[in-house]
This record gives structure tokens, sequence and C-alpha cells, in this order.
């Protein structure tokens, strides 16, 4: 990875989310859930997410609940420290 602690994962999940994201893995057999960065948006840049069939080995991944985010090496930077949530 780009951007780590040592002992600390680039981005936190929060229960709802995990949940969320696991059943969507599972529902259409997706590896996990991309996030990336594009030019675009108010600050120049943009979040992407995608789900995914194959992980990119340059991806940090983050893993909880069965759920699992992978975060593009472009957008490390930008998600350190970041919680993804989920609403409805």
């Amino acid at each position: 990875p780009m951007f780590s602690i040592p002992g600390k994962q680039a981005v936190s999940i929060t229960d709802r989310a995990a949940t969320h994201i696991a059943k969507l893995m599972a529902k259409d057999g997706h590896q996990g859930l991309r996030i990336g960065v594009k030019k675009g948006g108010c600050a120049g840049m943009e979040y992407t997410m995608e789900y995914v069939d194959v992980a990119d080995p340059n991806d940090e991944t983050v893993e909880q609940d069965g759920a699992r985010v992978m975060i593009a090496p472009m957008a490390q930077m930008f998600l350190f420290g970041t919680e993804i949530d989920y609403e409805t």
C-alpha cells in the first residue's frame, strides 16, 4: 500500500455498511467493492465505486464481516482515515 500505518486499516467500515456490502457481493458473486477517484467535482476529484470480480494486486484491501473494500492506489491518500457507512 502507498499509505499505511502499521496495525491500522486504511478505512473503517461500519457494521451497517459491512452487512450491505457483503449482501451485494454474495448476491452477484463479486470479489468486493472498489473505491477510486477521478477528475471532476467541486474540489477537482470525485469518488468512484464499483463492484469488481477481480482484485487488483495494487489495491489496498480492507475486509470486515464478509465485506471486502478495495481502494485504488490513486485514491489511497484521499481516503485514508475515512469511515464507510450505509444509510437508506
